[in-house]
């Protein structure tokens, strides 16, 4: 007996983002489509399937550039603090990632309990649960 899969957006968790965002995003997202067009396309996807907000609107929970999130790799069962940030702020030793990241673009739009896949640079599909986030500017 064969099943049909759910369509992608049915599995994946909803996803909100401040609608002020949205035109760098795609042009970040059109800009790495030669060099890493999963993650261009992923990030696409995922623009298009969020709930757009205004800025001053957006709930301070939500993963956002800027925000700190607590996250467990629910395959490794390891706790990750990383910051999300645009591409020319990212500095991993510092735990600044890119939202041009594969884990970048899983982590952006969600909220604290949402849990999603994403898949590595070595097309290794793995699973993540966002536990915190702190909204930008916050210490």
């Amino acid at each position: 007996m064969t099943t049909t899969p759910l369509s992608i957006s049915a599995r994946l968790p909803k996803i909100h983002l401040d609608k002020s965002l949205v035109g760098r995003l795609e042009a970040l997202a059109a800009s790495v489509m030669r060099r890493s067009p999963d993650v261009g396309e992923r990030l696409i996807d995922e623009i298009a399937r969020a709930k757009l907000v205004a800025p001053d609107k957006m709930r301070g929970d939500v993963v956002t550039i800027g925000s700190e999130v607590t996250y467990r790799d629910l395959g490794m069962a390891r706790l990750h603090t990383v910051t999300v940030v645009y591409p020319e702020d990212a500095d991993i030793d510092q735990g600044r990632i890119s939202v041009l990241t594969p884990v970048g673009v899983a982590l952006l739009g969600l909220s604290p309990g949402a849990t999603i896949f994403w898949n590595t640079r070595e097309d290794e599909k793995r699973h993540l649960e966002v536990l915190a986030v702190k909204p930008p500017g916050t210490e």
